[in-house]
């Protein structure tokens, strides 16, 4: 048997602390829980504004290809395409919201010059690497937003399980166990009083018998 459980003073007040501790604890991961999902719930429709620009942009982009593909050639797009360098300037760093570490991804859009003669093309060319250009940057803040809603919604799992168990088991065990105490004690603080009266009538009862 824990001997935190016997009825005793000390142990009614350590109960009693631990009940207000867990619902202190309880309403921290509600307040958590709440900001979570509000962040979530923001970061889940600036997702959904982002998609909505890359769907546009590629449109514009793959338009203004097909353009120079037939003004300039499809063989000379090509070739102009391989000597699109690689992306190297993507840097991903993190911040923390309620203690969920959530990525911050940085680059260095439209650094990137044309590796083709301007003579020698058409301004649809122009057009569409800086929509494509445009979809890299929108696509890379897509997976930074779409990467913390997940991380968040995560994170909003494991508070709601951890004030499921102090609401639906913590708080209840002490309550019960400052009720049971507290009845002990009342139980016990009742015989003590009519012990001491028993006793007291007996000495009364031997006195006048002197």
């Amino acid at each position: 048997m824990d001997p935190n459980t016997f009825p005793t003073k000390g142990n009614l007040i350590l109960a009693k602390n631990s009940l207000a501790l867990a619902l202190q604890g309880f309403d921290l991961m509600d307040k958590k829980r709440n900001i979570l999902i509000r962040e979530m719930m923001d970061l889940i429709e600036e997702a959904k504004g982002i998609q909505s620009q890359i769907d546009q942009t590629f449109r514009n982009a793959y338009a203004a290809l097909q353009k120079a593909n037939m003004e300039i050639g499809i063989n000379t797009v090509q070739t102009i395409s391989y000597t699109v360098p690689i992306e190297d300037s993507i840097r991903i760093k993190t911040r923390s919201i309620m203690g969920t570490e959530i990525p911050l991804v940085e680059s260095n859009p439209g650094g990137n010059l044309p590796t083709y003669a301007f003579y020698s093309t058409k301004e649809s060319l122009d057009e569409a690497k800086q929509a494509f250009e445009k979809v890299k940057e929108l696509t890379i803040k897509l997976s930074m937003v779409e990467n913390s809603a997940y991380r968040l919604a995560s994170n909003i799992k494991k508070t709601q399980k951890r004030a499921n168990a102090l609401k639906n088991i913590t708080i209840p065990h002490y309550e019960q166990l400052t009720k049971d105490i507290t009845n002990a004690l009342e139980e016990k603080e009742r015989e003590e009083f009519t012990r001491l009266k028993v006793i007291k009538r007996m000495q009364m009862k031997k006195n006048k018998s002197e």
